[in-house]
């Protein structure tokens, strides 16, 4: 009889954790060629803590992300995949980062223009 009520005290625990997850899904632009950029941008994606998924696709340069929003940021994703050497739409890679990328991973740079968090448009960090 005592096994009910632990089960249903354990239920409501999980329940309220469930509720208290504030899972997002966004997506952005992110450069790449390859397979290998792929690897990267994912990885660099999933380094930043909060980040449960990242999937970029090559054809339309956007990486989607699945993170929760307690624990993460979207402003600290781009931050890692543009310090792996992608630019996105809200950070540049640095010259030297995107110098060392293997040349099949070496994309067309754009003037990236970025969206700071005061909201005044700047070009790169």
């Amino acid at each position: 009889m005592k096994t009910i009520p632990m089960i249903f005290a354990i239920l409501m625990i999980t329940g309220t954790s469930v509720l208290f997850a504030q899972e997002k899904t966004e997506k952005f632009k992110a450069n790449g060629n390859c397979g290998m950029c792929e690897k990267r941008i994912e990885a660099a994606a999933l380094s930043v803590d909060g980040v449960a998924s990242a999937n970029w696709d090559n054809k339309t340069k956007v990486v989607e992300i699945t993170y929760d929003q307690s624990e993460a940021n979207l402003h600290d994703v781009h931050k890692a995949v543009a310090k792996s050497g992608h630019d996105t739409d809200m950070h540049r890679a640095s010259d030297e980062v995107y110098a060392n990328l293997p040349g099949c991973c070496k994309y067309d740079r754009e003037e990236v223009k970025v969206k700071q968090e005061c909201g005044q448009t700047c070009h790169g960090h």
